[in-house]
């Protein structure tokens, strides 16, 4: 955050300084002068006051986003509650947090090489209580998973993108539960864990190129399990579908975040059955024998009632 603000205040003293080169070359004698430097001053003021606004815009984003911390949140950590975060964390956070696919969430993915741009470093938090956990309180993890805000009050990086902010109440509790269950582990390498956005990444936030959801306040509870629609839009949710497939698994554009882009989901699921869906999902094979391009070693790990309701949201007008 200081490097930052360093950087924040020099952009400001620049715009401030080619401002008042644009003043002196106006008030010139000299015609050519007038003419040259006040074209060109004005060019350059403009160009840092448009920069300046950005980054200070990102810098508000990334050290100041809404949020709400209950300090007084204590999660009870009964086995129901472990059972399904274990679940939950099998189906979504290990994509993130468990790279090695070693069954524990020690973290160490390394966002930044996937990013084309050099934003900062990103890399995926130590979930066991070797990691952050001993320094977390429950609130504070409760925080992090709905309003992808740290300890600090900044954003959580990668997982400020995510949609777990529509996570439900008691899933969200059943997420502390397990995390705090499993074996203290070490990190699997070297890499300083979390995120540092450098001053491009706070320019690009304040542009809008990393797009923030909306902030979640109040109780959220999820529809009853079933194999129907509503209860699959949620399914979407923890599973982490949406984040990649949009909104409305409608798919995504080619930004800076994914120079690709994400296929519609909808489309593709409208042409094949049921069956040929789960064990699309199960096999990483589409029906065709194709080879699905996914991280579907996840979604493989969802029960058969949650595919079957994630089947149904993406043939359904939802």
């Amino acid at each position: 955050m200081f490097g930052n603000l360093i950087v924040l205040v020099i952009l400001i003293a620049l715009v401030v300084l080619f401002g008042w080169l644009t003043y002196r070359a106006i008030r010139s004698k000299k015609m050519w002068v007038k003419i040259v430097g006040g074209i060109l001053g004005t060019l350059a003021t403009l160009l840092f006051a448009a920069i300046t606004f950005g980054v200070g815009k990102g810098f508000m984003t990334v050290y100041m986003p809404p949020s709400a911390l209950d300090a007084n949140l204590k999660v009870e950590a009964t086995p129901e509650q472990i059972a399904r975060g274990k679940y939950i964390a099998q189906v979504s956070c290990a994509g993130c947090h468990d790279p090695d696919k070693t069954g524990v969430l020690v973290g160490g993915m390394d966002f930044s090489k996937e990013i084309p741009i050099p934003i900062g470093n990103m890399v995926s938090r130590n979930l066991t209580p070797a990691g952050i956990l001993a320094e977390r309180t429950d609130g504070e993890l409760f925080r992090a998973i709905r309003h992808g805000v740290t300890k600090d009050g900044s954003l959580a990086g990668f997982m400020s993108f995510m949609p777990y902010r529509d996570l439900s109440d008691d899933d969200t509790k059943a997420l502390i539960a397990y995390m705090r269950s499993q074996p203290p582990t070490p990190n699997g390498n070297d890499l300083a864990q979390g995120t540092q956005f450098n001053a491009l990444g706070l320019l690009f936030m304040g542009a809008g190129m990393f797009p923030i959801p909306e902030a979640r306040m109040g109780v959220i509870t999820a529809p009853a399990p079933g194999a129907n629609a509503e209860y699959g839009k949620y399914v979407a949710t923890f599973g982490e579908c949406r984040g990649c497939h949009g909104p409305n698994m409608t798919g995504a554009e080619p930004s800076a975040m994914d120079p690709v882009g994400v296929p519609n989901a909808r489309l593709f699921t409208a042409q094949i059955s049921h069956e040929d869906f789960v064990k699309m999902m199960r096999t990483g094979k589409r029906p065709d024998g194709s080879d699905l391009k996914m991280p579907w070693e996840n979604a493989a790990q969802m029960n058969d009632e949650d595919l079957g309701a994630l089947y149904e949201y993406l043939k359904s007008a939802q």
